[in-house]
């Protein structure tokens, strides 16, 4: 039904010059072998000439419309399977009690593209993975909850790419919204 109605739209526009002839030629001969007086009351009014065809009104129009296209993009943050996890830690050296990570350094923003995975801390903390084999902090506004984003977050993509320090929120799947605070690296505690 859809392609009938593609395919009789432009004839549909045609329409109205196959209509008028050769009225619009300049072709002024009767048709009929009567000559018959032809009135125009557009004509002797004064006004413009009325078009039959849509295409020479949408010319004549001098009305300028201006259209604007705006993009947004959303980038999601997914949970990082645990073998992927387990894998990361793998080329860590091996110790008989679990690892014990600290907080070192800040930073002020990490490339989106280069996350790999979300872990939810504890309070207001989440554990991000990142590809280079890096681990990040990230600390929400105090009102946020870590576990809120068990199921990974939404992000507005900026132009630059990257995700910021007091600029970029995160939005959960379950509609939380919050702003990230600080961003520090996890590295291996010493002894």
């Amino acid at each position: 039904m859809d392609s009938l109605f593609a395919l009789a739209a432009p004839l549909a526009l045609l329409l109205p010059l196959v209509a008028s002839g050769g009225e619009e030629t300049g072709d002024e001969r009767p048709r009929s072998g009567a000559s018959a007086p032809q009135c125009d009351a557009a004509a002797a009014a004064g006004d413009a000439p009325v078009a039959l065809n849509p295409l020479s009104a949408l010319r004549e129009s001098a009305i300028a419309r201006q259209v604007r296209i705006e993009q947004r993009v959303v980038v999601r943050i997914a949970p990082q399977p645990s073998a992927v996890r387990q894998n990361m830690l793998a080329e860590m050296p091996q110790r008989p009690q679990p690892p014990r990570f600290e907080e070192r350094g800040k930073e002020k923003c990490v490339p989106l593209d280069g996350i790999a995975g979300v872990q939810t801390g504890s309070g207001n903390r989440l554990v991000l993975f990142l590809r280079d084999r890096r681990m990040m902090s990230v600390a929400l506004e105090k009102t946020c909850r870590a576990r809120d984003f068990y199921a990974g977050f939404y992000v507005e993509k900026n132009k630059d790419g990257r995700l910021c320090v007091d600029r970029d929120k995160l939005q959960s799947r379950t509609g939380a919204r919050c702003e990230v605070e600080t961003m520090r690296q996890l590295v291996l505690a010493d002894g």
